[in-house]
Order: structure tokens, then sequence, then C-alpha cells
């Protein structure tokens, strides 16, 4: 029982999660392994739908809401973290993002094709010198004519090596710092625009992540996205809804290392019975259980509230600095449950123990986190 939930929700997120483990579970290990999700999978999430939710129907997505949205990512966290960054970073971070600040001729022009999983979207925003401080970017864009020259380059970014549309941020008044700062939309490719390198990452495997390169492009004016120079209005937005979005993420990932520690504990016998009998193992198993719970009330409720048209930066913050500091714990302990089985590949928890790990540093890291909390309480905006 949730009061953030409907039944339609439950229903959604039940039917996503077997789903997920139908047509995902048997090759997630191979993902991982490989550093690659097929471009299949892309075309199986959108045939069901998933990539326009949240979108209203005109444009064609499949409507419902951000909440619902956030209960896809959950559920297929709970399967493939890697699968559910990607599906975050395009939904959330692109086709939501152009919803909210988008002319209606932007909107009816690439959400469709966002939708129907046409094309693979992205967000540029962190730099190779510029992390936590978004508005310090330095990429540049120059005015001439009818377009924007942008230089530059952009670190971190999910679905590069795979995208055919990027948001991306560049100032456009340097002089001006975080109020000079525009909001552009790309096409990919075009001329100057390159992905320099695929990252190799620890976890997340699987979910593509790159360096871009911006030497010379060229971008319509058509493409501003939002008002010139107010990128930092869509930056803050976005920031608040993607930390609300990966909060469920990783409340997919402590939801599954709960199910795995307990499926185990019980199967898994020493001195003559089951480790679930022993207090030590019993005590972690509430701990995740009670965290778990917690969680799920924070984030569902900062995606209730922003559903609401709400301003959520203390809510969002706090849902993620809580719950991926949560599902980093439920991991660690389920390795630690698993014992020596927990630290080989064979077993599917130190995917999970890789994985969460992110959930501490993208989107702001924890520390970044408490300090926006912290200023929010005082009053300081």
């Amino acid at each position: 029982m949730n009061p953030f939930l409907t039944d339609e929700h439950l229903a959604l997120y039940n039917s996503v999660l077997i789903y997920a483990r139908q047509q995902f579970g048997p090759a997630v290990d191979a993902f991982d392994e490989q550093d690659r999700i097929p471009a299949d999978v892309w075309k199986r999430l959108a045939d069901q739908g998933y990539l326009g939710v949240g979108v209203p129907e005109e444009y064609g997505g499949s409507g419902s809401d951000y909440l619902a949205a956030a209960l896809i990512g959950q559920a297929i966290a709970r399967v493939s973290p890697a699968i559910a960054l990607s599906y975050g970073a395009h939904l959330n971070l692109c086709a939501h993002n152009l919803l909210r600040n988008g002319t209606e001729e932007q909107k009816k022009r690439y959400l469709p094709k966002l939708c129907s999983g046409e094309w693979i979207g992205a967000l540029g925003i962190t730099e190779p010198d510029v992390g936590s401080d978004a508005m310090g970017i330095k990429t540049t864009a120059r005015l001439e004519g009818d377009h924007y020259v942008i230089q530059g380059s952009k670190m971190f970014i999910t679905n590069a090596p795979i995208g055919q549309f990027l948001i991306f941020y560049a100032k456009t008044d340097p002089a001006a710092g975080s109020r000079g700062i525009t909001a552009f939309m790309l096409e990919v490719p075009t001329e100057g625009y390159t992905v320099s390198r695929k990252l190799d990452k620890v976890g997340m495997r699987g979910s593509p992540t790159g360096e871009i390169v911006f030497n010379q492009v060229k971008v319509p004016v058509a493409n501003v996205l939002g008002e010139v120079n107010q990128g930092f209005k869509v930056v803050m937005s976005g920031l608040d809804l993607e930390r609300a979005f990966m909060a469920a993420m990783t409340v997919g990932i402590t939801e599954e290392c709960l199910e795995l520690s307990l499926k185990y504990a019980k199967e898994r016998t020493q001195f003559g019975q089951p480790i679930a009998s022993f207090q030590l193992i019993q005590a972690k198993l509430a701990d995740m259980y009670t965290g778990l719970n917690a969680s799920r009330l924070v984030t569902y409720q900062a995606l209730h509230m922003a559903q609401q048209g709400k301003r959520i930066s203390k809510e969002a913050a706090a849902a993620l600095l809580f719950s991926a500091e949560t599902a980093c714990k439920a991991a660690d302990e389920a390795v630690q449950i698993h014992g020596g089985y927990g630290y080989i590949k064979e077993f599917p928890v130190q995917r999970f123990w890789r994985d969460a790990r992110l959930g501490t540093i993208g989107a702001g890291t924890s520390e970044i986190r408490r300090l926006l909390i912290a200023r929010e309480l005082l009053g300081e905006r």
C-alpha cells in the first residue's frame, strides 16, 4: 500500500516487471559482460509504449504521468539497471525535457520520433572539467545569422554513442555566468559533431556512455529550447525531475537485492540450518526492508508533487540522496549475505552492487544533494 500509487500504477509496475524478466532477464549477464545492449531492446520497449509514457498521445506518446514513467524504470531496474538508466536518459532527460520546454512546433516535430524509438535521445550537461557545478559549463554557442556555432565538449553522456537526438547546454553569453546559458536541440549525425570515445565503466555496463566533441557545429536558431540565455531554468527543472526519476531506479535495485537475499538466506545452510535463522542475517534483511519502504515513500512523493506542477528541488534531492545510499547499502549487504558466491559473476548481486554505486554520483553527488537540501531548508534559494 502506498498513498501515491493508484491501482493502475501498481498494475503497470507488475506488468513491466514480468515483461522485463521474460524479455531481458536471460540476457542481462551478457549485456553486462559485453557492455552492449542490442538495438532490438529499444524496439521492444517502444512496441510496449514504454518510450512514450508521460507524453500526450497527440505527440506520439502513451499518455499517463511521470510517476508511471518512473515506475517503469524502477521495474526494469530490478532486471537490468543499465537498461533502466538508458531508458531514463532517453525518456526523462530528453523527451520529457522537450515536452516541458519546447514550442508546439518543436514538440510535434521531434517527440513522435522519440516515443516510437526511431530516435534515441540523450542530454548533455556535464563536461570534462565541469560536474556538479552545472552552471560552470564552458561549451560556447556563437550566433551567426540564422544559426549558432557550437564549440566545446561534454562528458559522461548516457546514450551518446547510440543517440540520434541531443538536448544540450552552451554559453551564449559567457560573461553573464549562469544567466548566459541556452538549451539547444541537435539532430545526430551532423557535421562537426563526434562521439570521441565510449567510456568503459565499472557498472551500468550495456548502457552506453560517451564523450562528445562539438567542433564548429551549426545549430539553427529554430532549435533553441526555451529562451535564449534562460537555459538555467531548463537545467534546474530537468535536474529536479531527473533526481526523482533516478531515485525510482535505485528503489528497484534495493527491491531486487532484498528479494535475492531473502531467497538465498532461506536456501543456504551453515551449521546445519538455513542462514536465515541467524539473527545477524535477519538484522540485515530487516534493515533492507525498512530502507526500501522509506525510499519508496520519499521517491513517490517527489514524483507525485512534480506531476502536480509543484517545485520539488528539496524533495527530489532528498529522495535520491536517501534512496541511492539505501541501494548501495542494500547491495553491499546482499553481497555479504551471499558470502563468496556474492563476489563471483555467476550470481547477480555483484552486478547490482556495481550498478548501485552510480546513484550516489549521477545527477549531482550525495554531497551536493545535502548542500541543496540544507540551503532549501535555510531559505537560500
